[in-house]
């Protein structure tokens, strides 16, 4: 290795290598030729430009007593550590009919995972492990089904047929997922379009992923089976304002008929997202609405310059010509003083260089944000060799580890030409040759694009690889179930029960003159029902009772988080007593806090805790003329309008709540006049 080190070292002082590669300077070329503007410069034409499409797929929990298929109980949850027992598998893949393994089932198998499910009895049977046949489909949730599906102009099927759909992550014990498509071709409308929607499907729900490290992973089994709606739409999208947008309606649309979940994991998205020349890539369990616009966003980009790295990488290689090579390296032969190279060592892991033929420039690619190729590899080292994070370094690392002089001897033992690219990458010996099938293939993938895969999100609007598309034909009829005929009159009762849509609902809050900026809030919060009721029975104004809601109880919310114990129905209560008190209902702006806080606490003792003290309108106006004494003394500038408006400051803690403050500042204005 000494005579190594200085060949490596004789060429480099000769420059018969060439110099290392500024990788930092090729990420920012790379992101200016692939056109990449932050989201909020972005405008129509430049999504335009790269052919912006998406569609999605919405999944919503329903609001039943029990699972889908058997009599467990839906929606009782309990703590990671507290479970009865301990259910373990490995995923094993088989041939198709047709002699053909699914391409997930393949993947997964590579990851030798052991798959632990943690069970507890009271929410856990033999059915989810498919040791029993399911029970009958639960007719309440297929009640709520038929009654969302025709709230979104769905054509309700004249028969349920139940399925089984493919599930080869491990999240469901079967390996598949019960389903049944309930209604087909809807609609949805947006302010400026509609969006047409391909089905809803009823289907259970699958389990909670508690951990995922090495060939570890482990799901608690509480809201498995619980029943489920999935609606679907086209790829109608052509922005990511317009994703949001659709997904917001579609779960105001489920809010608004009052029988679905809410709350952390009852509602989540797939966000299915592709470019021109690209493919469909399905960004996985989006949690709030509000991330989808930066993720669509980047992902899109992210596939725009992964074409860009295509025509690079075909100018230079042909694809049936191109091939790995690696090396296994000695630590003491190197410098290495990085951390994780470290720990390997000390691990006894093995510690790989791999050379990459003609990808000099391309491993610091942009893909998103802060990100390039590398982590596209890096990504994909992780979920199928089971290596975890950090696990490569590279010859073009954006903030470098391994110092340049290093690598260029690397280079020398693999045997690499001035337009390769290396990496190295650790762990223990079992994993070497799936880590290194799996840097050659995603490589290959290279060549041909972008990949078909589902990524994982995160609030930053960046994402990583998560697994392969599952097939075309993972869906196959389920033979211990029974089709379920659905009668003409019953889908005509569900008809005439439905309430209100959601866009009839957004106009009315138009005509009512409640601020735009509250919308979000009170359909999210299924409120429009709480103001209607407020607004019909105690004749309150709908435009001060929209903004009530939708700023300061939104606030009072945000600044006290989560209570349990409070009740929206307890915001119609604390009016009522204002009314029936005859009090102002600015008032409620300073009780809103305290009742949220309190909700048991009786309004008498809410109105002390805020200090509101009862006042008649004669000893309010009785303070003006003393006022307007006091003003003229200590204020240099007395005119009309700063003389009153410093009055009604003095004189407006007092009167919220006893009196109305514009009649109050008119008549202030007319004393002084």
């Amino acid at each position: 290795m000494s005579k190594q080190r200085n060949q490596a070292e004789d060429q480099n002082r000769n420059g018969l290598k060439s110099k290392p590669i500024d990788a930092r300077a090729n990420y920012e070329e790379t992101l200016r030729q692939a056109g990449y503007i932050p989201r909020q410069q972005a405008n129509q034409a430049d999504y335009d430009r790269i052919g912006f499409m998406s569609g999605l797929e919405v999944h919503q929990q329903l609001l039943t007593q029990k699972k889908l298929f058997c009599n467990c109980p839906a929606g009782v949850f309990h703590a990671h550590d507290d479970f009865d027992a301990e259910l373990v598998r490995h995923m094993r893949p088989t041939l198709s009919e047709l002699g053909e393994y699914d391409g997930t089932a393949l993947m997964e198998f590579k990851t030798r995972k052991n798959i632990t499910y943690r069970v507890k009895h009271r929410t856990t049977c033999t059915y989810e492990v498919d040791d029993t046949p399911p029970f009958p489909l639960n007719r309440q949730a297929l009640d709520i089904a038929l009654r969302i599906s025709l709230l979104s102009k769905l054509n309700i099927v004249g028969e349920v047929h139940i399925t089984r759909k493919q599930y080869l992550d491990g999240s469901i014990p079967t390996g598949f997922q019960r389903t049944a498509i309930i209604g087909v071709e809807g609609e949805i409308p947006l302010k400026h379009k509609k969006v047409r929607l391909i089905q809803l499907s009823l289907e259970e729900d699958s389990c909670r992923e508690i951990s995922d490290v090495g060939h570890y992973r482990t799901y608690k089994t509480d809201r498995l089976g619980m029943p489920l709606i999935e609606t679907v739409t086209y790829p109608d999208m052509v922005n990511p304002d317009e994703v949001k947008e659709a997904c917001d309606y579609i779960r105001f649309l489920n809010r608004s008929t009052g029988l679905v979940r809410t709350g952390i994991g009852a509602g989540r998205e797939d966000v299915n997202v592709s470019c021109r020349g690209g493919f469909r890539v399905e960004i996985k369990g989006v949690a709030h609405t509000r991330w989808i616009p930066e993720l669509t966003h980047n992902e899109c980009f992210r596939q725009w310059s992964l074409l860009l790295l295509r025509d690079k990488l075909r100018q230079r290689a042909r694809k049936d010509d191109w091939k790995i090579s690696h090396k296994r390296l000695n630590f003491f032969d190197y410098k290495f003083d990085y951390e994780p190279l470290v720990y390997a060592r000390d691990l006894k892991h093995r510690i790989v260089a791999v050379n990459l033929p003609n990808f000099r420039g391309l491993i610091s690619h942009f893909t998103q944000p802060g990100m390039c190729f590398a982590n596209e590899l890096s990504d994909r080292l992780k979920v199928i060799a089971c290596i975890e994070k950090p696990n490569i370094v590279t010859s073009e690392d954006l903030n470098p580890v391994v110092s340049a002089d290093e690598f260029a001897r690397i280079a020398q033992v693999l045997g690499a030409g001035e337009n390769d690219a290396q990496l190295l990458f650790w762990g223990a010996e079992d994993d070497v040759p799936t880590a290194l099938e799996t840097i050659e293939e995603r490589c290959l993938m290279a060549f041909d694009g972008v990949p078909g895969e589902t990524r994982k999100s995160f609030e930053n609007g960046t994402t990583i690889f998560e697994r392969v598309l599952p097939g075309a034909d993972r869906m196959y009829p389920d033979t211990d179930s029974a089709p379920i005929s659905l009668k003409d009159d019953y889908i005509q009762r569900l008809r005439a029960e439905v309430p209100e849509e959601v866009v009839t609902r957004f106009h009315r809050m138009k005509e009512w003159g409640i601020p735009d900026d509250t919308y979000t809030f009170i359909f999210k919060k299924n409120l429009y029902g709480l103001i209607e009721r407020i607004v019909n029975d105690l004749s309150f104004n709908p435009g001060y009772i929209g903004t009530l809601i939708g700023h300061t109880l939104k606030r009072v919310e945000g600044q006290y988080g989560p209570n349990a114990d409070f009740n929206y129905d307890r915001v119609y209560d604390m009016l009522k007593y204002i009314r029936k008190n005859k009090l102002e209902v600015r008032l409620a702006r300073r009780m809103m806090p305290v009742v949220y806080q309190h909700p048991s606490m009786d309004f008498d003792s809410v109105l002390t805790t805020i200090g509101f003290k009862r006042l008649t309108h004669d000893e309010i106006i009785g303070r003006v003329p003393f006022l307007m004494k006091k003003f003229s003394e200590i204020c240099f500038k007395d005119t009309p309008p700063n003389r009153a408006n410093w009055i009604m400051g003095q004189l407006q803690a007092g009167a919220t709540g006893n009196i109305s403050l514009t009649d109050l500042y008119a008549e202030i204005e007319m004393r002084i006049a």
